[in-house]
C-alpha cells in the first residue's frame, strides 16, 4: 500500500522536521553535556543538569518517539516498504536501539538533575556528578550514520524484498500478456 503523492510528501516534511529536529535537539544537550563535564563553576554545572533534564525529556524524548512513529509510516506506505531493503531495516533498528536507550538514560538524567536542583548539594558534589558524554556522543553519531542512510539509499535487498519484486514483476507481465 502507497501513499498517494501528496499525503507522502505532506509525511516526508513532518517526519523530516521531526527527525532533524531530534538531531538539534541532541546537539544542543551535547553542548550542555560538555559544558557539565568541563565546567568548575557549581552554579553553571547545577543549570547545565537541570537543563538538560528538560531537554531530554520534554524535546528529545518525545521528538525520537514521533521520528520513529513517522519513520514506520513513511516505510510502510511508500515503495521502500519495511522489510524490502536493507538500509530501511538498519535504519529501524538503530533508531528503535537510539529510543530505547534514551528511554533508559532519561533516568540517569533525571537522577543527576535531582542531585543538582537540591539546594543542600556542595559545589564539589555538583563537580563530582558523572557526565552522560558517552551517550550523548553516541546518540549524535547515530542519528547522522540513519540520516546518511536515508540520504543515500544504499542498494541491497532483502530477500523478502527480492521475493515481492519479484512477485510485482510477474503481475506486470501478466497484465501486459492479458492487454494483447
Amino acid at each position: 500500500m502507497t501513499m498517494a503523492p501528496g499525503v507522502r510528501k505532506f509525511a516526508l516534511a513532518v517526519h523530516l522536521t521531526l527527525s532533524v529536529g531530534w538531531i538539534g535537539a541532541v546537539a544542543a544537550y551535547l553542548a550542555l553535556d560538555v559544558t557539565g563535564a568541563t565546567s568548575r563553576d557549581p552554579q553553571t554545572l547545577r543549570a547545565a543538569y537541570l537543563t538538560m533534564e528538560v531537554i531530554a525529556r520534554y524535546v528529545i524524548v518525545p521528538l525520537a518517539l514521533a521520528a520513529l512513529a513517522t519513520g514506520l509510516v513513511m516505510a510502510v506506505g511508500t515503495k521502500w516498504g519495511l522489510f524490502r531493503h536493507y538500509w530501511v531495516l538498519f535504519s529501524l533498528v538503530m533508531t528503535t536501539i537510539a529510543t530505547v536507550v534514551l528511554l533508559l538514560e532519561t533516568q540517569t538524567i533525571s537522577y543527576l538533575a535531582g542531585i543538582a536542583a537540591d539546594p543542600a548539594t556542595s559545589g564539589d558534589d555538583l563537580r563530582a556528578l558523572p557526565n552522560t558524554l558517552a551517550h550523548s556522543v553516541g546518540g549524535i553519531v547515530v542519528l547522522v550514520v540513519v540520516l546518511v542512510l536515508n540520504v543515500y539509499k544504499p542498494r541491497g535487498m532483502t530477500r523478502y524484498g527480492q521475493r515481492k519484486q519479484q512477485e510485482q514483476l510477474a503481475a506486470s507481465q501478466q497484465r501486459t500478456l492479458a492487454k494483447k
